[in-house]
């Protein structure tokens, strides 16, 4: 028997209306589980739930929902909000491909309250409910849809259907365009067409034979690289090699290679696609989404640039075990940073040291795509991702690119952020979790007023002033502080030893 999509999540997900979109654009009846609980019944949900409670009531879902899943042939299914908390239920699920219907409490209380729904009649019970049942959805699911819009389900049904085993996907969404991102081990791309393979010679040697029959161009590694002359080299070759439109760039890399790719595939004959392979930890759970591109200037860092969504990303978390011991601590500092904005579960486990795996590899990718989905282009909230960045751009600047990985410069950024934000106990506990990754705290050989300058040629600057994202706690990150300069010249002096 086939595989069934079955759309999950909590109350006012819209779960039954992905489902019916869903069965429309394959053809088929789409099953809901409350309505075949209904016909079991003989009424409503609510008046059931009110006379037998709910533990009747979930017996009868139990059975219900199993028979269901049990029989389902290449169906299209929507579960209940509280299904899944049925082990039986999971398990009869476990073939099937789960997809979770994102939604924030707020709007699934919007959607939910005062429509006849016996949990969703007490707010404070509603939230608890929703932060409760969050990380039993987040467990099952195959794949992640943002909060469902017109279009999205359609976009998404091609990759729903053919994912592959072992393999997780979110459904990345912008206002420029939506694509797949792909989690798991092997979760490699089949390439198809003419695709220009752009990565660095380190990476090239270990991994391009993964991508072979496609041409490849491989550049020095480092930021150093991520330059308009080496932009300048990958078009004289395009051109040279007759690449049109129609291929494909494929960046297989670290964060440079991603901007650098992506940058050349936005500007190449005004732009063609690009697939992201991201290789670093910084890329897998930051830089390789959102469609960010450019290249640095010597006088700041990423000043020419376009936005550019790829048309995928390939995640492979197993390729971070070959990575040396000085690049994985500095993609802890991205992962870091994560946690502080995204604060709740995923910061908890941060905090307690888990370690870069797949499932925060996933989470950090889910916070980072939720985000671009309300603001593309830094016009508001997308700036709470440049927290630490301001300093620690500035950092690579004063350094020439040279001496400092970014994670590493990235760092640093948040102790001098986290002391703007008059959070001494957090800023204690990131220097604690940055040293134990093997990360630095503070340098020493550095002007800081060297730094403090570049600061102020920070590519988010509107006006006379650099805004600063600043931490209040984890979890509650907003962007667009001033900062007094004998304050942000103080934090930095703190970071750099003299």
């Amino acid at each position: 028997m086939r595989p069934a999509l079955v759309f999950i999540g909590f109350m006012g997900a819209g779960k039954t209306t992905a489902a019916r979109e869903a069965a429309a654009a394959l053809g088929v009846t789409a099953q809901d589980s409350d309505r075949l609980i209904e016909e079991r019944i003989g009424g409503p949900i609510e008046a059931y739930f009110d006379r037998e409670g709910e533990a009747a009531f979930r017996e009868v879902e139990e059975e219900v929902v199993v028979a269901l899943l049990d029989g389902a042939d290449g169906d299209v299914l929507s579960l209940g909000g509280g299904a899944l908390g049925s082990e039986r239920v999971r398990r009869a699920l476990a073939r099937h491909t789960a997809v979770l219907i994102e939604v924030t409490p707020e709007l699934a209380w919007a959607r939910a309250s005062g429509r006849g729904r016996p949990l969703a009649r007490d707010r404070g019970r509603f939230l608890r409910l929703h932060a409760e049942r969050s990380g039993l959805y987040e467990s099952v699911a195959d794949a992640f849809l943002p909060e469902t819009s017109r279009g999205i389900v359609r976009a998404a049904l091609p990759a729903l259907r053919s994912l592959p085993p072992a393999t997780r996907m979110l459904w990345a969404h912008a206002a420029s365009g939506d694509y797949p991102v792909y989690v798991g081990e092997g979760a490699w791309p089949v390439l198809e067409g003419r695709n220009l393979i752009v990565t660095d010679e380190h990476v090239a040697e270990r991994y391009g034979e993964r991508l072979a029959g496609h041409e490849l161009l491989a550049i020095p590694p480092g930021e150093e690289s991520k330059t308009l002359a080496t932009a300048e080299r990958i078009w004289s070759a395009m051109a040279d090699g007759g690449y049109t439109r129609s291929d494909t760039v494929v960046g297989l890399g670290g964060g440079v290679i991603g901007d650098l790719a992506g940058f050349v595939a936005a500007s190449y004959q005004r732009g063609m696609d690009v697939v992201h392979v991201p290789t670093t930890i910084v890329s897998q759970v930051d830089s390789a989404y959102g469609g960010k591109t450019g290249v640095d200037l010597p006088m700041a860092k990423n000043y020419v640039g376009a936005y550019h969504q790829p048309r995928a990303v390939h995640v492979d978390p197993t390729v971070l075990q070959t990575l040396p011991d000085a690049e994985r601590a500095a993609g802890y500092a991205e992962v870091v940073k994560t946690g502080l904005i995204a604060g709740g579960t995923l910061w908890k486990r941060i905090a307690e040291g888990a370690p870069v795996d797949a499932d925060i590899v996933l989470a950090c990718a889910r916070l980072k795509l939720g985000v671009v989905a309300q603001d593309e282009r830094d016009g508001g909230r997308r700036q709470v991702l440049n927290l630490g960045h301001t300093v620690g751009h500035a950092l690579e600047t004063v350094t020439a690119y040279q001496r400092f990985r970014h994670g590493e410069a990235v760092g640093i950024g948040l102790l001098a952020a986290l002391r703007l934000s008059n959070r001494d106990d957090l800023r204690t506990q990131t220097a604690e979790l940055l040293a134990a990754a093997g990360l630095p705290t503070s340098v020493d050989g550095v002007d800081p007023e060297a730094v403090v300058a570049a600061t102020h040629r920070d590519k988010k600057r509107l006006g006379a002033e650099v805004p600063f994202v600043l931490c209040a706690a984890p979890g509650d990150v907003t962007p667009g502080h001033r900062v007094e300069p004998a304050a942000l010249d103080a934090a930095v002096r703190e970071v750099i030893r003299a």
